[in-house]
């Protein structure tokens, strides 16, 4: 796989989508184009829907069948009207949507409806760590599901689009929250995030320098709160600088001087993402237990095991829990919070990706050709080819790359 006959994420998104086609008398037989099943999101607060109707519309445009859960989009405040306005079926039966070719979640599927799925099927859904379990990955590899963790979608530039996207709703929102949470309402300190007149603000600190770490950067100061940015990657924090266009207070991530900022903070953002597998804890339990009462902890790395010793993962119906008299947030899919929004920004990315798949090429090709793609593939015809997941659960790690050059 290598020369031109491997494509980038980018290119797979730019190459032909839209272009104008050649007319012929059978433009496509009857019964080739994809089913695609969009469950209602059940666990875990989950309040966004993967396809919206815009881009369902353009799926059925190409000849796709789209089966939509009953309410699948009422957190996000999309009808069933809205749906079958745009060409899709709405079902009320689970067992009618889980029978699609390709399943779409915004959520990692339970076991219990995985049980629902069969031999085969493409299942595309974030790949959230704390949900996953041996049982699961033994049940995606059982019944020899391509399961694609939709965050681990690349772009030739080594970005992730669906992770950069929701990052930045992330960032914004964790500072939002947490400003909530620093109230007296809330249990906090009864601080005001940017302060006033003759009162110092508070103090955010930001463990990352990524897409999270430059939007909360961004919310933080425009609220008027004193920033501390850790990073060690210094290209980061250079290029966060550039963007924010001010010098700021940053620094590697040194546990001594992480530990001592720690101390007298009054929000601490966990942004550290891990391109691979689980995200490296970069708060021991000691730091936590030597923050100030009342101050707040923001763990958006969660999703990736947590970059806090003490992290929990927590929901939106429970959110936050208390340790050593510091408020932690937990919740994962911390953009759900604003899921007509989420919503569309994920489904803006998964169509082109759907277009492709069905426009005629074997799933192997297209997974052969596109390194951006292959990055997402976590479980493919019985094996594990993420090689972290089959670490952590002692199972057989087998090469994306090695199986689909076999087959060619």
């Amino acid at each position: 796989m290598s020369g031109s006959d491997k494509y980038k994420f980018s290119s797979f998104f730019a190459k032909g989508q839209y272009e104008t086609q050649v007319e012929t008398l059978e433009v496509r037989t009857k019964g080739e184009g994809l089913s695609i099943g969009v469950p209602k999101e059940n666990h875990y607060g989950e309040c966004r829907v993967a396809l919206v109707p815009n881009s369902i519309r353009s799926l059925v445009g190409y000849g796709h069948k789209v089966i939509v859960e009953s309410k699948a989009g009422s957190n996000s405040l999309f009808t069933d009207d809205h749906f079958t306005s745009a060409g899709a079926e709405i079902s009320s039966d689970v067992k009618r949507v889980y029978s699609a070719g390709i399943i779409i979640k915004s959520a990692p599927p339970t076991i219990d409806e995985l049980d629902l799925m069969s031999e085969g099927q493409i299942l595309i859904t974030p790949l959230q760590l704390p949900l996953i379990s041996g049982p699961y990955m033994e049940k995606l590899k059982k019944k020899r599901i391509t399961a694609i963790a939709m965050e681990h979608l690349r772009y030739e530039d080594g970005s992730f689009p669906v992770i950069r996207i929701m990052s930045e709703i992330a960032g914004r929102m964790a500072i939002m929250i947490a400003s909530n949470l620093l109230t007296n309402t809330s249990g906090g300190r009864g601080v005001m995030l940017g302060g006033v007149s003759g009162v110092p603000p508070a103090k955010v600190v930001i463990l990352g320098a990524g897409v999270v770490g430059e939007h909360a950067t961004r919310t933080a100061l425009g609220l008027g709160a004193s920033v501390r940015i850790f990073d060690n990657d210094i290209y980061k924090i250079i290029r966060l600088q550039n963007k924010i266009g001010r010098q700021l207070h940053t620094s590697s991530i040194n546990p001594e001087y992480v530990a001592y900022q720690l101390t007298s903070a009054d929000v601490v953002v966990g942004a550290i993402h891990s391109k691979t597998g689980r995200c490296p804890i970069i708060v021991t339990e000691e730091m936590v237990n030597n923050m100030k009462k009342g101050s707040v902890i923001m763990d958006v790395s969660i999703d990736q095991g947590g970059c806090f010793e003490t992290s929990q993962i927590t929901s939106h119906d429970k959110p936050t829990f208390v340790k050593y008299g510091v408020t932690h947030y937990c919740v994962p899919n911390i953009a759900s919070n604003v899921a007509r929004t989420s919503s569309m920004a994920i489904s803006n990315i998964l169509t082109p990706l759907i277009l492709r798949i069905g426009n005629g090429q074997k799933l192997s090709d297209i997974l052969y050709h596109y390194e951006g793609i292959r990055n997402g593939v976590y479980t493919y015809q019985g094996h594990v080819t993420n090689e972290y997941l089959a670490k952590r659960f002692q199972l057989k790690f087998a090469a994306l790359e090695l199986l689909l050059t076999s087959s060619h």
